[in-house]
């Protein structure tokens, strides 16, 4: 396939020039999508196994998301929450229910979710644990990725995400993802919550060690702190539940949504929780002129009605054991290991094949469309509505590019 044509050319020489060089784009400019497949401009088609970070669980173009949002488009798209908009309601009545919480504070983007939990974890730990104010503090994992706000990086791991943004907000303390012991050595009579990723997703998809969410879960009621999971990335059916939480048996205080929760159509995010957190909220203390849209509200239940089916789910616990057995068979054969769950999977190549983003591009080449993180790994992540097929096309497409790249670097004979 040629994807060095000039209408591709043009389109990237024109978006580096005027375009912030805030991300490092694979080389080719997407025209559409449909399902599991992305064209580009010049009609070369690829199998997405990004999912833009997870957004596009349901597909792109998915026919029931687009007909909600193109009805509702008719109507009214934005009203502010100074009014009543008749798709609110019903969708977070839906979205708490699904989570099994009591009310839903909607916002737009991952990152805002987490803002907005930092925010009411302080505020309950003033007004209803009786921390003295402005004593507050919040435990985090390192290796985390929740989002590039000042307050956010300012407990990141990530020299690219803090480099020349300080001062940092203060009042969090990292301790290393998985470790219970040093989470308990961490609290003290100010601590208010504990934030957590289940998985890992920017880190590499880093899955937790056994035990490790219920022994959080145990230490925040042991010493009355709150519990938040991000699961932006982990919730929604990626994992091949509603919430990977689910799948170890705990509730936290508070759920973080977003990517997948506005179908890949409108950013939309929410924090969910139960009365006696949410409920401390009172207007003018917290808000988003967005957030919670007649737009984003009709796609976000359209989002949690097809996660009520459980399909979604199925589809990705079932497929993701098909995929992962693939995947396990590429260890020691560039690949040094696999790790995560349902369709989501960190795939680490050897070094002495390049780099991750090499292999990403190698993939490009042969219609896959993957993405690096932290040097070596890539992160595989399609969209749940991919066939059985279209896996193993992938797949295949991943061998074949690392069966090449072992011969490149004198690993493997020739032919």
């Amino acid at each position: 396939m040629t994807r060095s044509s000039a209408a591709q050319q043009q389109a990237i020489e024109q978006i580096e020039t005027y375009g912030s060089h805030n991300y490092h784009p694979l080389p080719v400019v997407i025209e559409s999508g449909s399902g599991a497949w992305l064209t580009d401009v010049d009609g070369n088609r690829y199998l997405d196994f990004l999912s833009a970070y997870s957004a596009v669980n349901f597909g792109h173009s998915n026919p029931d998301l687009v007909a909600v949002a193109v009805e509702q488009l008719a109507k009214v798209s934005i009203t502010s929450r100074a009014v009543y908009s008749a798709t609110y309601g019903p969708f977070i009545e839906a979205l708490a229910k699904l989570c099994g919480k009591d009310m839903v504070l909607p916002m737009n983007t991952g990152v805002e979710a987490v803002e907005s939990s930092l925010k009411l974890a302080r505020k309950w730990g003033y007004e209803v644990k009786g921390v003295p104010e402005d004593r507050a503090n919040i435990i985090v994992m390192e290796g985390n990725f929740h989002g590039r706000t000042i307050s956010v990086i300012s407990f990141s791991s990530d020299d690219d995400a803090t480099l020349s943004y300080g001062p940092f907000t203060p009042g969090f303390l990292k301790v290393p993802y998985g470790d219970l012991a040093a989470i308990e050595a961490a609290i003290d009579e100010y601590t208010v919550a504990i934030l957590v990723e289940p998985i890992q997703g920017e880190a590499g998809v880093i899955t937790p060690p056994p035990g490790f969410l219920p022994g959080v879960r145990a230490i925040a009621d042991r010493h009355r702190v709150l519990m938040i999971a991000d699961e932006i990335q982990s919730g929604l059916g990626r994992t091949g539940s509603t919430f990977y939480c689910e799948q170890v048996g705990v509730v936290p205080d508070l759920y973080l949504l977003g990517k997948a929760l506005g179908g890949g159509v409108v950013p939309v995010s929410a924090v969910v929780g139960d009365r006696d957190v949410l409920g401390l909220l009172r207007p003018g203390q917290h808000g988003s002129t967005f957030g919670g849209n007649p737009l984003a509200a009709a796609v976000g239940l359209a989002v949690v009605r097809l996660l009520e089916t459980g399909e979604m789910q199925t589809r990705s616990r079932e497929l993701g054991a098909h995929l992962h057995s693939r995947l396990a068979t590429l260890v020691g054969h560039g690949v040094t290991e696999v790790r995560g769950i349902g369709l989501w999977a960190g795939v680490d190549i050897d070094p002495a094949l390049g780099t991750g983003r090499a292999l990403s591009e190698r993939l490009l080449d042969k219609g896959v469309i993957a993405k690096d993180t932290h040097g070596q790994t890539l992160r595989l992540a399609p969209p749940l509505v991919i066939t059985r097929e279209e896996l193993d096309q992938a797949v295949d497409a991943l061998e074949a590019v690392l069966a090449e790249a072992l011969v490149d670097a004198g690993l493997a004979p020739i032919g």
